[in-house]
């Protein structure tokens, strides 16, 4: 008989007892086939390397330009918030505040946030409130796209090697290494290890459960509420309905509210905007021989038709069909979650854990006119300006990720009903 530790799927709410885990093994739930855990080795001093070895080379990667181009013996530079002080200036300061948000803010909020929690941990002291520095990494970690602007580099670089010599910058290279390091510190960071530590000094407080018996196969259905922030159990009974988690103080509920409402919101206002974003121009380019607007699609064609088709697919599926496929795929999820659809609802599991995963890669094409805008920039020779399709696109991106936040998949799982709590595998 499985005696582990009772926890539930943060995807089904599948209650499930756990299992040790081998060096590097991983916890899948028997229902969904969602993650719960990994093994993490020396979680906390592997996590910390990565981390303050990140921030130095997010120093110099900020210090230094990314790119430049040559043209007649005059060179221009830029710096990534250069970039964005550009698109600024032009009046662009939606995707100036998206690019700076995503690509400076985020990144530097996760190794903050990281650095604070890690270096007390690893000489035995515990930081303070560091329940709300968690909530606030938990928050920012889906928002920061440094491998994205990284792809998207590589993208400009393609078509502006056709107009003039580029020059690639010392942050060019230091940014592909930070991608690499914040990765590793992502994935080496282990919360339930870091939360095992830090209640050395704070007990879990009288609402928690350490061990029960389940009396139905889901949390809800045994009155139990799941923190999505540190993996705690708390009894719903005890709290009504503003419940706090006792351990981080992120707020519980047995189902996100209004989820399909939010949901819905954003889908249609994100389908109202993706009209715009590919049927405006995205770039505005102005030279000696006249001006040319160009659309998305007209980007992926000039790839195609210049030789680097494989660019081409590339920007083609992250800036046109993700998108798409995104909406239409959340859609998907919520119709037959309102129809309460019984098919396969490890196959709608699948989907949404696909949709989460590629949401960001759309933000492709933002990065690459950030680059072309500020780079091109020759007076009386060629000038590039962003187009209003790109606050739109912008906008759909931003709108369908927060769809995806917005959904809750335990609502698939709803009518599927077991009579056994199983141990996870």
């Amino acid at each position: 008989m499985t005696t582990g530790r009772l926890i539930a799927c943060h995807e089904c709410d599948l209650l499930q007892r756990e299992l040790p885990l081998p060096l590097k093994g991983v916890l899948r739930c028997r229902r969904c086939n969602a993650e719960l855990s990994r093994s993490r080795p020396d979680s906390v001093d592997r996590a910390l390397a990565f981390t303050l070895s990140a921030m130095v080379l997010f120093a110099i990667g900020n210090a230094f330009p990314m790119v430049g181009l040559s043209v007649n013996g005059e060179l221009v530079q830029t710096t990534l918030l250069g970039a964005a002080r550009v698109l600024y200036d032009d009046g662009m300061w939606p995707i100036a505040g998206l690019v700076l948000a995503t690509t400076f803010v985020m990144p530097l909020l996760q190794m903050a946030t990281m650095t604070y929690l890690l270096v007390p941990l690893r000489f035995g002291r515990v930081p303070y409130r560091f329940d709300l520095i968690f909530r606030l990494l938990q928050l920012v970690r889906p928002w920061g796209m440094t491998e994205v602007l990284i792809l998207g580099m590589l993208v400009a670089l393609v078509k502006l090697a056709h107009i003039a010599s580029v020059v690639p910058g010392t942050a060019l290279w230091t940014f592909g290494v930070l991608m690499a390091l914040l990765a590793a510190a992502s994935s080496a960071f282990d919360p339930r290890e870091f939360w095992e530590r830090a209640r050395g000094t704070q007990a879990a407080g009288p609402d928690t459960v350490e061990s029960v018996i389940p009396r139905a196969p889901t949390a809800m259905g045994c009155g139990l509420l799941t923190c999505h922030t540190c993996d705690q159990l708390v009894k719903h009974a005890a709290h009504g309905a503003d419940a706090a988690c006792p351990r981080c103080g992120a707020h519980l509920h047995a189902r996100q509210p209004n989820s399909i409402g939010r949901t819905w919101a954003l889908l249609i206002a994100a389908m109202v905007l993706y009209i715009p974003a590919n049927a405006l121009p995205v770039m505005n380019t102005s030279s000696l021989f006249g001006s040319e607007k160009d659309t998305i699609l007209s980007g992926v064609v000039y790839l195609w038709t210049s030789g680097s088709w494989p660019l081409a697919i590339i920007v083609f599926i992250a800036s046109i069909a993700v998108p798409m496929l995104k909406i239409i795929a959340l859609m998907f999820l919520v119709i037959s979650t309102q129809l309460r659809s019984p098919w396969s609802p490890q196959q709608r599991a699948r989907i949404y854990r696909l949709v989460e995963l590629v949401g960001r890669w759309s933000m492709l094409d933002i990065y690459v006119i950030t680059i072309l805008v500020a780079l091109v920039q020759f007076k009386g020779l060629a000038t590039i300006q962003a187009g209003p399709a790109a606050i739109a696109f912008g906008s759909v991106v931003v709108l369908t990720m927060f769809a995806a936040l917005s959904f809750d998949p335990r609502l698939i799982w709803d009518r599927a009903e077991n009579n056994h709590v199983p141990a996870a595998r």
